[in-house]
């Protein structure tokens, strides 16, 4: 193990990213990561299914996505940086997925927030 990383599993709500999960979590971060391209949206606007298909998806990984799965995604291992792009496709915001992630409404999230009425 990672001696940096000695300890991390008495941290609540900690997942780290290191070596081994980017190994682990390739394609999943691969497939998030090449929606940049137009071409890539376009087939996963079209068909989520056939995209998840030639991605070589599991069927682990396509249920994280069918489901939108955002606390999901982060305990498997997908990289946050990609994970925006993923929300900018399926037209949500970060603020959205952090109540996601926190099994809130976004309505409820936004009530936790200084300044609740931001968007």
């Amino acid at each position: 193990m990672n001696p940096q990383l000695e300890g991390v599993e008495a941290i609540g709500g900690t997942y780290p990213f290191d070596l081994k999960t980017s190994l682990r979590t390739l394609r999943l971060n691969r497939f998030f990561w090449l929606l940049a391209r137009p071409e890539q949206r376009a087939l996963f606007q079209s068909d989520e299914e056939e995209a998840m298909r030639r991605a070589e998806l599991s069927e682990d990984e396509k249920a994280l996505v069918r489901a939108r799965d955002w606390i999901g995604f982060v305990r498997y291992g997908v990289n946050f940086f990609v994970l925006e792009k993923f929300a900018r496709v399926v037209t949500m915001s970060n603020l959205e997925v952090y109540a996601r992630m926190r099994g809130e409404s976004f309505e409820d999230f936004m009530k936790t927030r200084r300044v609740p009425d931001a968007r």
